[in-house]
């Protein structure tokens, strides 16, 4: 009943639009963001077909010899299901011949991301009953921090102080299109404080901020003589506000202004979101907990979402 195909450039447009319509997915699996690094990550998408309609997507990349990836440059991967109509049944046979077509290929093994719960408007799960049921297992889990802005929230005192000293101090605080500014004072921060670099170089950003300028957006803070102490670049779904880099200068860090960046960014321009994401807090696939990090996301209100990766041979 089901048959899988290969995706091809041609159906980028349809792909788009299933993308749109679906009750599981995200602009970060549309044709645009997905393909801006495709030479690092070779695409190999599948498209399930019912009676030759297509009813779900698969955003996958090849990785090792014998291994795909759903999606190993993306943060979540997972098949795109329809609003209506394929239940887990259904996606039993989805995943039965997809994994028969991907062994056909020569793969021996899937590694999946589902899209975490809180990115999903209804409930969205078929897949992880399914994964169990063909004998899938639990490979890492990431913790994230995230605020379910439908309910009661708040800074925890120290927060709240933290706000009401920054605010008295003048600083600037709005969308910005400084995006080169920022980066550097991002590359400094992460160099500085946690040895690392951006996972997007600047032509990345610049180049998937003008596919998506709707979703991806840079706010910051400023001194009134302009100079820039603190940024931070949003994912926005429609659905969740995700905080996808964040950095400040020392004498942002002595003012607090992160903390009155995510004031701002809570209170005037995402409430009417479902969640905020803060990110995860770990290192080596889960092993490590970033406790300091993940303590200052939890006095900013968030509370834990399970980021999972799952194995599956096939």
């Amino acid at each position: 009943m089901i048959e899988i195909a290969q995706y091809t450039p041609e159906f980028a447009p349809r792909w788009d639009e299933m993308v749109r319509a679906s009750r599981n997915g995200t602009f970060l699996l549309q044709r645009g963001y997905m393909d801006y690094h495709a030479d690092r990550f070779p695409d190999a998408s599948l498209i399930a077909l019912h009676k030759g309609k297509p009813v779900a997507l698969l955003p996958a990349c090849k990785g090792t010899e014998g291994v795909i990836t759903s999606h190993a440059g993306l943060t979540y991967g997972g098949w795109i299901l329809p609003q209506n109509h394929l239940d887990a049944t259904r996606l039993l046979e989805v995943f039965g011949s997809a994994a028969e077509y991907l062994h056909s290929q020569g793969y021996r093994q899937l590694i999946y991301k589902p899209v975490p719960y809180v990115y999903t408007p209804r409930p969205s799960q078929e897949d992880l009953y399914v994964l169990w049921h063909m004998g899938g297992t639990l490979s890492h889990r990431l913790i994230s921090s995230a605020i379910d802005l439908r309910t009661p929230w708040k800074f925890d005192m120290s927060k709240r102080q933290q706000v009401r000293k920054a605010l008295a101090g003048g600083w600037i605080v709005g969308e910005s299109d400084r995006l080169e500014d920022f980066y550097t004072l991002l590359c400094s921060c992460l160099a500085e404080r946690h040895e690392a670099a951006p996972v997007h170089t600047l032509a990345e950003l610049q180049l998937l901020m003008s596919r998506f300028p709707a979703n991806i957006r840079l706010f910051t803070a400023t001194a009134p003589d302009g100079e820039l102490h603190a940024g931070c670049i949003v994912y926005d779904t429609g659905y969740v506000a995700h905080s996808q880099y964040a950095a400040t200068s020392a004498a942002g860090r002595s003012n607090y202004l992160l903390t009155l960046l995510y004031h701002h960014l809570l209170t005037e321009v995402f409430p009417s979101r479902a969640y905020f994401d803060f990110g995860t807090s770990n290192e080596q696939q889960g092993r490590v907990l970033n406790s300091g990090l993940l303590a200052q996301k939890y006095a900013l209100g968030a509370t834990g979402v399970a980021y999972d990766t799952y194995t599956l041979n096939l």
